[in-house]
């Protein structure tokens, strides 16, 4: 069997592992490219080739029964809206219908405000010898932005980010709770109603108002249950890889002042040095894929119909037969894509708009804070093992 006992060890609830998987990845590309763990009961592939590809291959990976070990193992019905962890045509569907309000237009209107949001937090900041590259500005102007699109009033945008927050977070090494059910989006049934009777630019009211044709040749509206998915997913998806990428932005360029220094003195090397960050610390380490209809071979070795299989993004874009050196933080690589936001059907539709969220608050910090270092005694990763990211990350101007 696939990474039998005694051969290298890697698990998701891992803590240790979990602060530093690098090692493991590695030892995975190498010695076990099907990998197996008995405990938990999921089959794993770590190479570039392998992930690249599995992702690409829908029909024999799915995606309906979800996208994490957990949810794969309950079984449950999961709701419709939830993009994410749909399959064609009811994912085509849908996917569709977010394309047409999730415009690109739309996303680079966004720049002025998203300067903003990052000034309103770390101007007041100036003249501090400390701030906190999470509380300050990670858990702020996304959660902000996100907000402002979807038509959250201000005074609610916190709230509604720890309930988010509150849906992904885990005991240190202990598997999510499924067991009650997943999303309902319940928090947002006000806001619809609202919406419904004081119309707005954003995206709640399109999605009240959209007009389309369903998988069943239907032309309908969103039901309300679908409409409170869809805000339920997106508020989710519009906060954390933006809250986990400034959270890596702050560590790794501290551990790397050359570079830094590099960014303050030419600022058109940030958005190659965003590609970088997501490449280097994926916010979203593994995707979780169910084995439709027939059993597989993989590198050799069978896997059942029905398994579970992690697609292992975080070692895919460390795979030095895709990133030369590939343990290595270059900020001028131009190795080509990572697979920070998956592949094929699901290619992540915010991936725009993390970009540009990351790359302005970077500029926004160098602007203020050219020079700093971070205090990783202080510093709090998230306890969750379906995003890896900082929850504090203290640092100190110099």
């Amino acid at each position: 069997m696939a990474g039998s006992a005694g051969d290298v060890y890697y698990d998701t609830y891992n803590v240790e592992i979990n602060a530093d998987p690098y090692p493991v990845y590695r030892r995975l590309r190498e010695e076990a490219p099907i990998y197996y763990n008995e405990t938990h009961d999921f089959f794993a592939v770590s190479r570039y080739e392998d992930v690249e590809r599995g992702l690409l291959e829908a029909p024999t990976y799915i995606s309906g029964k979800g996208g994490i070990i957990e949810l794969i193992k309950a079984d449950i019905e999961i709701p419709p809206g939830v993009l994410i962890f749909e399959d064609p045509p009811t994912h085509t569907t849908h996917r569709r219908l977010l394309s047409r309000v999730f415009t690109p237009r739309r996303v680079a209107e966004l720049e002025p405000k998203i300067r903003e949001l990052c000034a309103h937090s770390l101007d007041p900041l100036v003249g501090e010898d400390n701030f906190d590259f999470i509380a300050d500005l990670g858990a702020q102007m996304p959660m902000r932005v996100i907000g402002m699109l979807l038509g959250i009033p201000e005074s609610d945008q916190e709230a509604i980010r720890d309930h988010v927050d509150d849906n992904l977070r885990t005991n240190e090494g202990e598997p999510m709770n499924v067991a009650e059910g997943f999303v309902t989006g319940a928090i947002f049934a006000d806001y619809i109603e609202w919406r419904g009777k004081h119309p707005s630019d954003d995206i709640m009211t399109e999605l009240l108002n959209a007009e389309f044709t369903d998988e069943n040749g239907t032309v309908r509206h969103l039901t309300r249950e679908e409409l409170l998915t869809y805000l339920e997913v997106i508020a989710g998806a519009g906060n954390e890889t933006t809250t986990r990428l400034i959270g890596w932005t702050g560590k790794v360029l501290a551990e790397h002042p050359d570079q830094r220094a590099q960014l303050v003195e030419d600022r058109s090397l940030i958005p190659n040095a965003i590609e970088e960050l997501l490449r280097y610390e994926s916010p979203a380490p593994h995707v979780g894929r169910c084995v439709a209809k027939e059993d597989l071979i993989v590198h050799g070795e069978k896997v059942p119909s029905g398994s579970i299989m992690l697609f292992l993004l975080g070692s895919a874009n460390r795979d030095d037969r895709r990133f030369p050196d590939g343990d290595n933080f270059d900020i001028h690589r131009k190795d080509g894509r990572h697979l920070t936001f998956g592949n094929g059907i699901h290619l992540c539709l915010g991936a725009a708009l993390a970009r540009l969220e990351g790359c302005i608050a970077l500029e926004e910090v160098l602007a203020r804070f050219p020079k700093w270092d971070v205090d990783l005694d202080k510093a709090r990763l998230s306890p969750t093992s379906t995003v890896r990211g900082w929850e504090t990350l203290p640092a100190y101007v110099r």
